[in-house]
């Protein structure tokens, strides 16, 4: 690498959510400095040919929880490894979410993700973070996390009943901090107590599997929570992002709300759409285990191809993976009593592709629609765009190099990342990164990683992105109810 910095991509399509066009593209120092034909550039540049080939912006995966301590135990996919194989998956940039324990403080976890995260990460990331209690002090610390630390997404949880999740009045608590602080809020909808209840019940019945998990948190109790937020949202005129849209009833509730103007982001993940729920029934214990997260991958087969058409309709809107992977030893915590198993899955490394072969290749939607659901929209809303998510002069050098007509098949025996299963396990792949760069270095090319710990940066976020408060700002002008003037009632009032 000595010497020049520059790379010189040729002859590739560059494809952006807006068109594509046949350019070059020349990059150095971290950024991209022109796209364009015949681009005068110095002596000494590497040249990569992307002939046939699409030039894309590198993904973004809104939703990973890397080395999370839940459930007993820590997810083996740490900042190294999970950033490591987002890059070989043409991803070069995850948001990662910051979990403090109940009552305590959200600054010394955001502190603490940080001390974990900024030497091992091989990838640009950047933070969410979850409002787990409700206080003045959480309060002020939101306002804190948005002025000073780069965070403008929060995340309530509507589920986990005694650890995370929170009733309607805090909701509309946080909702409203949110809102006063140009943050978005983010739910995981799923009715808690209904999950509790239908826990015990299935229990009780002597279900203990895997299938016991779908079976006690059914898809209307996804749809029914899914609506609350959304109710309670519009109720302070706050923007709504909806964390992994698992089923197609909660995917209605979410177009729906949409075409009702409501400002509102659902985001499905590469399991929900690339995989479902039938797996639970399986027969071998530690695979059907594997499949188990929560809200879960639905039984019914046609779910994947609904979340994509929704997907590919806007009516939903980002993708992520809300990849958080336990090995088969740690999901055995669960072998005889499903509410034990540790919930997530893998993803991060499979995102792109499973996205191109069940969206793009199955002529569901274009490669600009790809660019859109898997970088550009997540710039958008979480306000870094063009920064990222756009091959353009003055944004970052994070950029894909995509071989749409080569195949691969997925398997854990091949994967980078340190879980020993894949949920995708065999799947055929139309669509290959072939060369990701992250911040102006090639760090994966024919199937080789060249990483190091440490390269990535934290991406700091600004509050009121355009994309979603635009709206929220309108509305706010025009909708202020008033009270109606009339003489003053002057007849008679009982006595009581």
């Amino acid at each position: 690498m000595a010497g020049c910095s520059g790379i010189l991509i040729k002859g590739g399509k560059v494809v952006n959510e807006d068109c594509s066009v046949i350019s070059d593209v020349y990059m150095e120092n971290g950024k991209i400095v022109e796209v364009g034909l015949n681009l005068q550039v110095p002596g000494g540049v590497r040249v990569i040919d992307a002939t046939d080939k699409l030039v894309i912006p590198g993904g973004i995966d809104t939703h990973t929880h890397m080395e999370l301590e839940f459930m007993g135990t820590k997810a083996v996919d740490d900042f190294y490894i999970g950033t490591k194989a987002a890059l070989a998956g043409g991803t070069t940039m995850i948001l990662d979410f910051v979990i403090p324990h109940r009552g305590k403080s959200l600054l010394e976890a955001y502190d603490c993700w940080r001390q974990k995260a900024d030497p091992k990460v091989c990838c640009d990331y950047s933070l969410h973070v979850a409002v787990t209690w409700w206080s003045d002090q959480v309060k002020k610390e939101m306002q804190t996390l948005t002025e000073e630390k780069g965070v403008n997404s929060f995340k309530m949880f509507m589920a986990y009943k005694d650890v995370f999740m929170l009733q309607d009045s805090e909701l509309y608590a946080a909702f409203s901090r949110c809102k006063q602080l140009g943050a978005i809020a983010q739910v995981h909808a799923e009715n808690g107590d209904l999950i509790a209840e239908g826990a015990k019940k299935m229990l009780s019945l002597g279900i203990t599997g895997p299938e016991g998990h779908e079976l006690c948190r059914p898809e209307e109790v996804e749809a029914e929570a899914t609506q609350r937020a959304i109710t309670i949202a519009h109720a302070v005129n706050c923007p709504l992002y909806v964390v992994h849209v698992m089923s197609k009833s909660a995917a209605k509730v979410v177009s729906n709300a949409r075409r009702d103007g409501r400002v509102v982001f659902g985001e499905p993940i590469a399991a929900g759409l690339g995989t479902d729920g039938t797996h639970c029934w399986h027969k071998d214990w530690a695979h059907a285990a594997s499949f188990v997260m929560g809200p879960p991958l639905r039984p019914d087969p046609s779910t994947p191809g609904y979340l994509m058409d929704l997907l590919a309709n806007d009516d939903l809107s980002v993708t992520g993976t809300d990849n958080c992977t336990f090995s088969v030893c740690q999901k055995a915590l669960g072998k005889d009593d499903f509410t034990k198993i540790p919930n997530g899955v893998n993803g991060v490394e499979d995102r792109m592709s499973v996205i191109w072969e069940k969206g793009v290749h199955s002529g569901k939607m274009d490669e600009n629609r790809f660019v859109a659901v898997t970088s550009s929209n997540a710039a958008k809303i979480f306000n870094f765009y063009p920064q990222k998510g756009r091959v353009a002069k003055n944004s970052d050098a994070d950029v894909v190099i995509w071989d749409p007509k080569m195949t691969r098949r997925i398997s854990a025996k091949t994967h980078h990342q340190a879980v020993d299963y894949n949920i995708f396990e065999g799947m055929e792949c139309h669509g290959v990164p072939v060369v990701t760069i992250s911040r102006g270095n090639v760090v994966y090319e024919d199937g080789r990683l060249q990483v190091s710990a440490g390269h990535g940066r934290f991406i700091h976020r600004k509050p009121f992105s355009e994309f979603v408060y635009k709206r929220i700002r309108q509305r706010d002008q025009v909708g202020k109810p008033t009270a109606v003037i009339r003489k003053p009632y002057e007849g008679k009032v009982i006595a009581i």
